[in-house]
């Protein structure tokens, strides 16, 4: 048993004298334990200590400025973690994983998967239902994390040196994403709450992110997980539920004991589908956990700029980024579909095609997942909002009193909340928008785009913008508000 008192004294007084070298330190410690045996200590307190590896295997101080934003916008899932997955498909089910029973169980898998989500059914995740829901998602949900991230890196928030916890974490595509936002002298104490099979997908994961990303994987429920367990006297830098309120059976009461976790200035993370139930399920936590006279900020992206006010409409919002490619896990499990259909080796019981019974055509692309849309929360308990700005009452139109206003052109401020919604060429562009008072659904229109107005069309989602002029109108068939935005409307973006 090697003395970590000895290991962390000699490291304490070299922090900030010369590289902590366990090849001389080692000497130092009752024992004269191994290098290797000291490197692994060092690992392990390397975040209570504030230091990180570097790649000659010295120790030196962690950097004390918060992350940066990286440019975040992936195009591909990084190789490492994709070679990691298929080596699990391999072990379990041999190199043609993706051809034959193997393949037609995983895409039955999938296919279920996604109808359970749909259906709000209850989803149980066995060791094949894991590696499915893996293959699917983790590519999508590794990109979704930076981008909300990304909110939080851009007012220095996010700190270089942190601590986390994944409830739910699944299989593992947000640690993977956090992984990879980070910078490279980051530490990161990360800690992942998952009682399923995906675990075990999730620790094989984990093992190709570095040195300075430190694991620990608690196999509990998050009911049952005290996070006062890690929290200590400073609490936790971020706490993350991915995808999971939805699977819990009591997500506000849940959400609420976790945030209790979160250090002062630290930030709770909520993130889910953007389909409809999931996305109105978050938001419904999101007011749960911050109501009108709560001293927590909803941070981003829905922005309340009327203090004392909170939002009751349905709250779907969700945001979309550009699409990251289909791994080659995904393809040859889509396009094996059809080759087996060709071979006949997947047929059903009643001598027709296991996958075009199901009613999907193998190969067409049911079985790759490239597009990253995300509903998202960000919660903090300081107070901070993402931009400090706050409607004039003496200028702006509420929402909450939009009734009032109906076929009157108006001043108002407001948050964007959706790209584009409309489906097809030549139609408008509609966008969800909101100040964080409605009670019913607001929508701006975009009926002429030119210089004074086009800020509308421009705005990133959860961006402040500010309407002068706007016509407001009820649409009685959607039962929302419509701000049409004309050759006669100025739009700015304030934040």
């Amino acid at each position: 048993m090697i003395d970590r008192d000895a290991v962390r004294a000699n490291a304490q007084y070299l922090r900030n004298v010369r590289p902590i070298d366990p090849e001389e330190i080692h000497e130092y410690v009752d024992g004269t334990p191994h290098p290797a045996v000291v490197r692994r200590t060092l690992r392990a307190e390397a975040f209570d200590l504030r230091i990180r590896e570097r790649d000659d295997g010295t120790f030196v101080p962690a950097s004390e400025e918060p992350a940066p934003q990286p440019g975040w916008n992936p195009e591909t899932f990084p190789e490492k973690y994709a070679f990691a997955l298929e080596d699990l498909l391999v072990e379990r089910y041999g190199a043609n994983w993706h051809r034959g029973e193997s393949g037609r169980r995983l895409r039955e898998t999938i296919s279920r998967l996604k109808e359970d989500y749909y259906r709000q059914n209850a989803v149980e995740y066995d060791e094949v239902a894991a590696l499915g829901y893996a293959i699917y998602h983790l590519p999508d949900y590794y990109a979704a994390i930076g981008y909300v991230l990304d909110d939080l890196a851009e007012r220095a928030l996010l700190p270089r040196t942190l601590r986390v916890l994944d409830v739910g974490a699944g299989a593992g595509g947000p640690a993977l994403g956090i992984s990879e936002y980070l910078p490279e002298d980051a530490v990161v104490d990360y800690h992942a709450v998952e009682p399923s099979a995906s675990a075990d997908v999730l620790e094989r994961m984990l093992e190709e992110t570095s040195e300075n990303f430190r694991t620990t994987i608690h196999r509990e429920t998050a009911e049952a997980f005290d996070p006062d367990e890690i929290a200590g006297e400073a609490g936790i830098d971020l706490v993350l539920f991915a995808n999971v309120l939805s699977e819990l059976d009591e997500p506000e009461a849940v959400a609420a004991r976790y945030l209790d976790s979160v250090a002062d200035d630290g930030s709770f993370v909520a993130l889910a589908p953007a389909d409809r139930n999931t996305s109105i399920g978050l938001r419904e936590v999101e007011r749960a956990l911050v109501p009108a006279d709560s001293p927590h900020s909803v941070y981003a992206p829905t922005l309340r700029l009327w203090p004392g006010e909170a939002p009751s409409d349905r709250g779907w919002s969700f945001d979309r980024r550009d699409d990251i490619a289909a791994p080659a896990f995904q393809r040859r499990l889509d396009e094996a579909g059809e080759a087996d259909a060709v071979e006949k080796a997947g047929e059903s019981d009643d001598g027709t095609d296991g996958d075009r019974a199901s009613g999907r055509e193998p190969g067409d692309g049911t079985f790759t997942n490239e597009t990253v849309q995300f509903s998202y929360a960000i919660v903090r308990p300081d107070g901070t909002r993402r931009a400090d700005v706050r409607a004039d009452p003496d200028r702006h139109a509420k929402m909450a009193e939009m009734e009032r206003h109906v076929t009157n052109r108006i001043d108002l401020l407001t948050v964007k909340l959706s790209r584009d919604l409309t489906d097809s060429e030549g139609r408008n562009p509609l966008f969800k928008i909101g100040d964080g008072s409605e009670s019913v659904e607001h929508y701006a229109v975009s009926t002429t785009r030119d210089s004074l107005n086009e800020a509308l069309l421009l705005a990133d989602y959860g961006d402040v913008l500010a309407f002068e002029n706007v016509l407001c109108l009820w649409n009685g068939d959607e039962g929302a508000y419509n701000l049409v935005v004309d050759d006669q409307t100025f739009v700015d973006r304030v934040a």
